[in-house]
């Protein structure tokens, strides 16, 4: 059979009500306090997690972001109860389930790799859960045929898992995961087997379940593109602590650590001398009728005669032949290679200093190249796109 089809008189059971704002408690949905963990080898103590804290809230699409070995793998699997936490608290809707093993939790878990049954169909792949639980039939008929419309499978419930494209068996285990109500759902790297126009299909399609489905969704990539895509809040992690917590835009738009803005992006990193401090304002020595400028650079550390390093996105950029008016920050250099994108242009200038520095140009209808390669030009932005950047929170040594 294709589609499963309710009885006309059965009363359809309702798919779970969002629950972002829950009318009796404020409890958060995740809650860690003082997590650690830490592996045992014949080279001594690898710490994996160190001493974390994290609020995740009731309805929240929470990304857990950050190249291999930062510990986001690890701190989602002790959420899930498949390891346990060497020190600390791991609280599910305010209860501590350090010591519950995984199937007592309150919370299902879609790994990289589906795990579907091949010799089951679609159907009884999602029921699988379900029928262990002993729930009739009837009901299983009702949330299997719900769950199937939801991720948009509802005309393949017959075909087996081989019938299926890669997008589609990822679907099959997304319903199979949500058929049991779950009220937090943990996703390690779901996509990271797909191509990549598939992944950016159902990038928007997770998005789109969750928000229908209106549970948590706690999600880890290493694909800086997909925490920015579906997060509500996101957390950049590097060896073992968390460098960043905030909205996709705050964190891409201002880093905090040099860690931050070199994962998050493409970011021109900058390294100069403090020549004196406005208020809070740094500005920085530079060359000739050059200026850097740094707002808020006391926070920070910053201090007259230290050095001091501050990011600014490409795209932030402004590239011309002729010296920028007055009050932006502004350096100059030579164009040393030009790369069309297609929807943007790519200019690689090297600066006096021997700095390389990125800027993205728009490319319209009627736009052509703004430079040439070996030629000189000046790059300037506003000086509130310069941010000043903290040490890393993490130590490189430990990643």
């Amino acid at each position: 059979m294709d589609a499963i089809k309710s009885p006309e008189n059965a009363t359809p059971t309702p798919l779970p009500v969002r629950q972002s704002e829950p009318a009796d408690t404020g409890v958060p949905a995740i809650e860690l306090v003082g997590v650690a963990k830490e592996f045992h080898s014949r080279h001594g103590v690898v710490s994996a997690v160190d001493n974390i804290d994290l609020v995740i809230g009731e309805g929240e699409f929470f990304s857990l972001l950050g190249p291999s070995g930062c510990g986001k793998t690890t701190t989602l699997r002790m959420v899930g109860g498949f390891e346990e936490p060497t020190a600390g608290q791991i609280l599910l809707h305010g209860v501590d389930v350090v010591s519950v093993p995984p199937n007592h939790r309150d919370v299902n878990v879609v790994f990289q790799s589906y795990a579907l049954f091949p010799h089951m169909s679609v159907f009884d792949n999602v029921a699988f859960g379900l029928e262990r639980k002993k729930v009739d039939r009837r009901s299983i008929k009702e949330r299997v045929g719900q769950m199937l419309e939801l991720v948009q499978l509802d005309g393949k419930a017959s075909r087996r898992p081989r019938e299926l494209s890669g997008g589609q068996q990822q679907r099959v285990a997304l319903a199979r995961a949500l058929v049991n109500r779950p009220r937090a759902l943990l996703l390690d790297e779901p996509l990271a087997a797909l191509d990549l126009k598939l992944r950016q299909a159902m990038q928007i399609e997770l998005k789109r379940i969750q928000r229908e489905v209106g549970i948590t969704f706690v999600f880890v990539t290493h694909d800086q593109n997909e925490a920015l895509t579906m997060s509500d809040r996101l957390v950049v992690m590097n060896a073992g602590r968390i460098e960043q917590l905030g909205a996709p835009r705050e964190v891409y738009e201002r880093p905090r650590t040099r860690f931050v803005a070199g994962f998050i992006g493409t970011s021109n990193l900058i390294s100069g001398t403090v020549e004196r401090l406005d208020g809070t304002t740094a500005v920085l020595g530079t060359g000739p009728e050059e200026m850097l400028i740094a707002p808020d650079a006391v926070r920070v550390g910053a201090a007259v005669g230290n050095p001091l390093e501050l990011t600014v996105r490409p795209e932030k950029i402004v590239l011309s032949q002729a010296l920028p008016a007055g009050g932006q920050c502004r350096v100059r250099g030579q164009v040393s290679e030009v790369v069309y994108l297609g929807t943007s242009t790519q200019y690689a200038v090297r600066t006096a200093d021997g700095s390389d520095l990125l800027v993205f140009v728009q490319n319209t209808a009627d736009s052509t190249d703004m430079a040439r390669r070996g030629q000189d030009v000046w790059l300037s932005w506003r000086p509130e796109h310069s941010l000043a950047l903290a040490d890393s929170t993490a130590s490189p040594a430990s990643s």
